[in-house]
């Protein structure tokens, strides 16, 4: 194990700090914290880079709809065993969310009492850059980053208000509808000066507007869309099949899951977002069209947190023969993406140490749609996004080394 030791202070703001993996990811810090020896799951663990911040030099801040204090939302989320919530249950206590700018029209039955009732777009936007000033003075930190871990928007329409900067500040000075919370919530970040990951898929500083933003301001941003499971599994295995000259006939993947996230994945207009980003992976790997490419996911509550994803995929080798690949995932959602969005927040806080503003395409590896600077494809294979990020962070090749 390999800890940077750089004595830096870095503040995480979370949207969606009451939820699932925003509770595990604090929790996670606070066993860190008290001496764990094991930093299983966090990939860049043993990577010692200049700069890259101690993971207990990390503390949270941020705002959800449910004003519980983190005890009281882990527990309900039932994620950390009781040894852990034991452990961890006092520090988490002592942390509740700041009151959340929401919507019901892009985020349908998600909703609470912890709501902030800004009067218009710029107020909301106001209250969120108010919100991010006073955490970096309480926190005492040296650098803030913005997380989205909220529940899924659904995507708005093709509005010219997203396509350029002036278009969308004139969309906010009159409250246009086709901007939503999350890009509420990345436009307060950017201006000011706040790097910002979207480890979810809704439309936020992947809008064109926002992007052009943060390149102005020279702001790092990254997403969307963390991956975590199946299609983190998808990208290993699809380059393989491609190398080996395989035919992909079909592929078709299936989900269920019974966390918020699932239950918000309820509503079909964010159920159309993650499956988009979901589905654009394959083709790009492959080369060419899987016309049988099926991406299915189903809430079913008793599951909980124990996400399960099958995936059946058909291939054609040598002389025209038929074969098949099955994989059953069984594993614990936020397990696997709290300390990915840890992760993304080291590496963007490094960014902006380094002056590096902008979409910042080397954390490519932890999502689903990475985003891109100038309109080429994004790279899906797993192990093409795995040497970006090393050679941007100038380690060895491999992560563990």
């Amino acid at each position: 194990m390999s800890m940077t030791g750089t004595g830096r202070r870095l503040g995480i703001a979370v949207v969606g700090l009451g939820g699932a993996v925003a509770t595990t990811a604090v929790a996670g810090i606070e066993v860190i914290r008290r001496g764990a020896n094991r930093l299983d799951g966090l990939p860049l663990a043993d990577v010692s880079v200049p700069g890259l911040v101690d993971y207990r030099d990390i503390t949270f801040g941020g705002w959800d709809l449910d004003g519980s204090d983190l005890a009281a939302a882990a527990g309900h989320h039932r994620v950390l065993n009781d040894a852990q919530i034991a452990e961890t249950g006092e520090a988490l206590s002592a942390i509740r969310p700041w009151p959340a700018v929401g919507s019901g029209s892009f985020c349908r039955g998600v909703d609470g009492a912890n709501k902030h009732e800004a009067a218009g777009h710029r107020a909301a936007i106001k209250a969120i850059s108010d919100d991010l000033r006073r955490f970096r003075e309480r926190s005492e930190a040296d650098g803030i980053v913005m997380i989205n871990l909220a529940s899924t928007e659904r995507t708005p329409g093709d509005d010219e208000a997203l396509n350029s900067l002036d278009a969308f500040e004139r969309a906010l000075d009159r409250d246009d509808p086709s901007i939503g919370p999350a890009m509420l919530y990345a436009y307060a970040a950017i201006e000011s000066g706040v790097p910002y990951g979207n480890f979810t898929p809704s439309l936020a500083a992947d809008a064109p507007a926002l992007k052009q933003f943060a390149k102005q301001r020279n702001v790092p941003i990254a997403g969307k869309d963390g991956k975590t499971g199946q299609t983190m599994m998808k990208t290993v295995l699809a380059p393989a099949l491609r190398s080996r000259a395989l035919h992909v006939d079909g592929w078709f993947s299936t989900n269920i899951l019974g966390n918020r996230d699932g239950e918000a994945l309820r509503d079909p207009g964010s159920l159309a977002s993650k499956l988009d980003t979901k589905g654009n992976v394959l083709d790009s790997i492959l080369g060419y069209h899987v016309e049988d490419h099926v991406v299915d996911i189903r809430y079913y509550r008793p599951r909980g947190d124990d996400k399960e994803a099958w995936d059946n995929i058909d291939v054609s080798g040598f002389l025209g023969h038929k074969m098949q690949i099955k994989v059953n995932f069984l594993c614990k959602d936020s397990v696997l993406a709290a300390p990915l969005a840890l992760e993304i927040a080291r590496v963007l806080d490094l960014a902006q140490q380094r002056g590096d503003g902008g979409v910042q395409e080397q954390l490519s590896l932890f999502f689903k749609a990475p985003m891109v600077a100038n309109g080429h494809a994004p790279e899906h294979a797993f192990h093409a996004q795995e040497t970006m990020l090393m050679d941007w962070l100038g380690a060895p090749q491999g992560f563990n080394q």
